[in-house]
């Protein structure tokens, strides 16, 4: 059987979690992407993966790519921004997938928070401003609530989000987003307190299961970059619940969804829904603490299976992920090299996200981050002073 997998940019989550569970299901795999010289760059001549050029963010595209070359078995894609289009293709050419219309409105934030008013689960202040619109005009008089955040529409990964405190730093920062992404149209929204929490589900279509969640650290305001995200079994059930509501008024209940929310005086607020797995090896990591095929499983539901009702997932564990961060702009001078470590009963894990010799700006975004260490063992204490040492006898150094 054939799977056609969509892909922008190579990723750990295809090149080491979906590529591998493919060939263990027997799988072919072709990769339609628009960037194939990367792809060919990470994978090799060796490799059994068919790659093709496509316009994969047009389904047209995809539609008439597939249509032209060898009849599909599946059709999937982890990435944020193809989650729409592979979702129209599949539907088209009658394979299973996701409602491409639960993909666009998890994708389109703007969309999120009216479907979720509409549907009476939660209301927050949320205006949008069109691509080249004057932030000065809009989004709208003196009724702002600040603080406030804004973010592209359909943005991902931090990039571009930022909180604003007063009407000159909200005109600013959306001008100066606007000079990066022309073409974007932004969200301006009140921002909402409390700890930033994942919430990470997996479905069929017909039941859903909670493999459990994560709570994360991020860098001081205004800015949002990740730097710690520490493994959660099971969040309290009232929460879990209140997401999961709010993840059917908008339609989220076929493969995996990553979802992060806030809890502020007892009610669970989303801050978006990524309808795809987590990544930055988050999705690796869940699959090693809950010694599950997770990847398989994702992959098997595109292929029509139902899910089984028990995924027979390890309890007990605990599990982190640290990720370094360059603070300034510079040359990467120093750093790790890869290392795999078992200390005290905990496995951990380091791999480097940018090469010594590489510069780069401060993006304040997960594109500063320099490495990512991920660990797990028997108990939260033992993990984290794994991953303390570990950090405390590592050194990068950033040249400017």
């Amino acid at each position: 059987m054939l799977l056609y997998l969509l892909a922008l940019n190579p990723t750990d989550s295809v090149t080491e979690g979906f590529l591998p569970a493919a060939r263990g299901l027997g799988l072919d795999v072709t990769l339609l992407t628009d960037q194939p010289a990367a792809h060919h760059a990470v994978y090799g001549a060796d490799t059994d993966v068919e790659v093709l050029e496509c316009d994969v963010r047009d389904f047209r595209a995809v539609i008439t790519r597939i249509a032209g070359h060898r009849p599909p078995g599946a059709l999937f894609t982890n990435s944020d921004h193809l989650q729409t289009p592979a979702a129209l293709a599949a539907e088209y050419l009658g394979l299973p997938g996701k409602s491409w219309q639960a993909a666009l409105r998890t994708k389109d934030k703007a969309e999120t928070r009216r479907r979720l008013a509409a549907a009476g689960l939660d209301h927050v202040w949320s205006r949008e401003l069109a691509a080249g619109q004057d932030p000065a005009a809009a989004p709208a008089g003196t009724d702002v609530p600040y603080p406030c955040v804004v973010k592209p529409r359909e943005g991902v990964a931090s990039e571009d989000v930022v909180r604003v405190d007063g009407p000159a730093d909200l005109v600013r920062r959306c001008q100066e987003i606007q000079g990066r992404r022309p073409g974007a149209a932004l969200v301006v929204e009140e921002y909402l307190p409390g700890e930033l929490r994942t919430l990470e589900t997996l479905g069929d279509g017909r039941s859903r299961q909670v493999l459990g969640g994560f709570r994360t650290r991020l860098s001081p305001p205004p800015y949002f970059v990740e730097e710690r995200l520490t493994f959660v079994p099971a969040h309290p059930v009232a929460a879990v619940d209140q997401v999961l509501a709010q993840l059917d008024a908008l339609g989220v209940g076929f493969g995996a969804c990553h979802t992060e929310f806030v809890v502020h005086e007892g009610r669970a607020r989303i801050i978006e829904v990524n309808y795809r797995a987590i990544g930055d090896q988050c999705d690796l990591l869940l699959a090693d603490l809950l010694e599950v095929p997770l990847f398989e499983l994702i992959l098997r539901v595109h292929l029509g299976e139902s899910l089984p009702a028990d995924l027979g997932a390890r309890r007990g564990w605990a599990a982190r992920l640290d990720y370094p961060c360059a603070r300034r702009a510079g040359t990467l001078t120093a750093a790790p090299e890869p290392a795999e470590l078992t200390v005290d009963q905990v496995r951990l894990t380091y791999r480097p996200l940018r090469r010594t010799g590489e510069s780069h700006p401060l993006h304040h975004t997960n594109r500063d981050l320099l490495g990512v260490v991920r660990a797990i063992g028997p108990d939260q204490d033992a993990v984290d002073r794994a991953v303390t040492g570990f950090l405390a006898g590592a050194r990068w150094e950033i040249t400017p």
